[in-house]
């Protein structure tokens, strides 16, 4: 094997982690759309009884609380995912336990 042909196959091994990280990210992207939309969905129909022309002071509020409790929630999930990405080694010396 020549040396292009092995800086080629080192090219490519980066290609595909890099496609395969990127794959990752989307996915969780589209995860978290769901996760609003679903938490959305919930805090309409939880606080919103008969759609109007505008919002009554109750509705509001509990649409705010609902809201400003699935904030809450998810700042706390990334926090707890980043800390726990953070502490996991990149490699492992040894696949059993």
């Amino acid at each position: 094997m020549d040396s292009s042909s092995s800086s080629s196959a080192v090219g490519l091994g980066s290609v595909d982690w890099q496609l395969q990280h990127f794959m990752e990210v989307e996915t969780q992207k589209q995860r978290f759309q769901q996760l609003v939309h679903q938490m959305t969905k919930l805090c309409w129909e939880k606080c919103i009884g008969k759609p109007g022309p505008k919002l009554d002071s109750p509705a509001e509020a509990c649409f705010v609380n609902c809201i400003g409790c699935f904030i809450d929630t998810s700042q706390f999930n990334w926090n707890r995912l980043e800390q726990t990405q953070k502490s996991k080694p990149v490699f492992s010396e040894s696949c059993s336990d």
